[in-house]
């Protein structure tokens, strides 16, 4: 039936072409913002499981700043370690020296001493960011130190932080104010490290004196030298430097693991998040050679069903040579 009251053809073509230009906005927006699901109204899901997990990685971000600022710290104590280690051995090969015979030793006491200043000066000079693990200038342990290495969420939702451990009461070489907490101002028992002792009485050396008065003071004899040095005391003195000499390496071991461990969870950190990136993206990121093609698609359509509504409009014109 023709009626001029109700244009039935027109009103489809204009119903088809309303749902043509709606599905045109919504493939021009995903291609100007790169996103299928930029909403929540688009996919309420997967835009659930995006905005949480870019919400993870800007926390992983985070932990990669706090990855580095540990490894500079670690760097900088294994630095000062390192070239503490080379001095002590310097000392040790400078008291075998003066088991010579006819030796000056005071000539040699001189070289000790400008040798421990200079362990004096790199352990005050390993800080970073206020923090020295190699001179303690509290009365009390250093005690374990935390690096930010990681953020998780587990199955159901809950979120933890994890850290990287380091001891620094290992790696204190001078104990500012408590020289029983530094490796090179504590008492260190030559007769304990002597294979042939015949007591059990401790012969106590240490090497550098803070001169603090607070704490544990170090009460055995300075690794020193002077004329009346006796070749005995000076075995103690290379028996006690040794055993510095030992601590400290094994402290520098344990700060290159952590050192690896920090380099190792950096990189993991890193593809984790470029994988959590990729996933997201695969969640709501468009297509855009498929977008693109469904434009130039919906182009055609749009064109085709303007043509529609303008042939279901003539149709009322054509009524009017019925009646001539």
């Amino acid at each position: 039936m023709t009626s001029i009251m109700t244009n039935a053809s027109a009103m489809s073509a204009l119903q088809t072409l309303r749902s043509i230009n709606s599905d045109m906005e919504a493939t021009q927006n995903r291609i100007s913002s790169g996103y299928k699901v930029e909403s929540a109204s688009d996919n309420s899901a997967y835009w659930s499981i995006a905005t949480t997990m870019r919400s993870d990685n800007k926390a992983m971000s985070t932990v990669q700043d706090a990855l580095g600022l540990g490894a500079a710290k670690v760097d900088v104590a294994y630095t000062g370690m390192e070239a503490s280690i080379d001095v002590v051995s310097e000392i040790k090969a400078k008291l075998v020296a003066a088991r010579e015979p006819g030796v000056d030793k005071t000539k040699i006491d001189k070289e000790l001493t400008e040798l421990k200043n200079q362990l004096v000066s790199i352990s005050e000079s390993a800080s970073f960011s206020g923090e020295n693990w190699l001179n303690n200038t509290s009365t009390s342990a250093a005690g374990t130190k935390n690096i930010v290495g990681g953020f998780n969420r587990d199955s159901g939702g809950l979120v933890t932080v994890t850290t990287l451990d380091v001891n620094t009461s290992s790696t204190t070489l001078i104990g500012a104010a408590n020289e029983s907490l530094g490796i090179l101002t504590k008492d260190i028992d030559a007769n304990a490290l002597d294979p042939n002792a015949a007591t059990t009485t401790a012969r106590n050396y240490y090497l550098i004196d803070t001169g603090s008065a607070t704490g544990t003071v170090a009460s055995g004899t300075g690794i020193a030298l002077t004329a009346t040095t006796t070749d005995a005391q000076v075995d103690d003195m290379i028996r006690a430097v040794d055993s510095m000499l030992t601590q400290m390496t094994d402290a520098a071991s344990n700060l290159g693991a952590v050192n690896s461990r920090i380099s190792m969870q950096e990189d993991f950190v890193s593809n984790l998040m470029d994988a959590v990136d990729k996933g997201v993206g695969r969640l709501v990121d468009a297509d855009m050679n498929e977008e693109s093609t469904r434009l130039k698609a919906l182009q055609t359509q749009q064109q085709l069903g303007i043509q529609a509504l303008s042939i279901a409009n003539s149709d009322s014109q054509n009524i009017l040579s019925l009646f001539r």
